[in-house]
């Protein structure tokens, strides 16, 4: 199965709707004023010129479906908190990545993220009927790595100096979670944590 044309994933507290190029207007407050959400993306979009060009990259790859990016939306707010997609999809291996994850300073440590990944991920596995989802991030993105271990990821390890980097090059962690976690404990683990703020 492949990415459906108009995918919108919701539920009380979030909105995931597809990110579009004139998103860019919606978005600039975090490119231009929280420098530190860039710090580790493999593509920076801090700045005018890096956010249309963080757009353009993700809607290139849409394209050609192997990704889907969505704009996020804290329903708790009614604002627009950040963004995050499926990529590197694999249709013959049942596989996604689930990353470029950002969400501006006033969303972090809210809930939203535990909100987003239980919506991906049950598109993942029970609407896109994947085997597997894998998460990556740099080794040294601590916070990142706390984020995804709680909602239920498993580590595999560290792909040494595996890509370019904005500034030299870098290790990625590798974790992922396979379908029959899902359905075992990790879907009804992380709605718990949801319901939890």
């Amino acid at each position: 199965m492949e990415f459906e044309n108009e995918i919108i994933l919701e539920n009380e507290n979030v909105l995931l709707r597809p990110l579009k190029k004139e998103d860019s207007s919606l978005l600039k407050e975090f490119s231009l004023n929280e420098p530190e959400l860039w710090k580790y993306s493999l593509t920076p979009a801090g700045g005018l010129k890096n956010l249309e060009n963080y757009i353009n990259l993700a809607l290139k790859e849409k394209e050609l479906k192997t990704s889907y990016p969505f704009i996020v939306v804290d329903k708790r707010t009614n604002k627009i908190a950040g963004s995050t997609r499926f990529y590197d999809y694999r249709k013959v291996h049942k596989t996604v990545q689930l990353g470029y994850t950002w969400y501006g300073k006033e969303f972090q440590g809210t809930g939203l993220n535990k909100n987003c990944k239980f919506l991906l991920l049950e598109y993942a596995f029970e609407k896109m009927k994947l085997e597997r989802v894998e998460f990556r991030a740099d080794a040294k993105n601590a916070r990142s790595i706390t984020a995804m271990k709680s909602i239920g990821c498993v580590e595999e390890g560290i792909l040494r100096n595996n890509c370019t980097a904005p500034i030299g090059r870098r290790d990625s962690i590798v974790l992922s979670i396979l379908k029959d976690e899902w359905f075992d404990n990790v879907k009804y683990a992380l709605k718990e944590k949801c319901s939890q703020k």
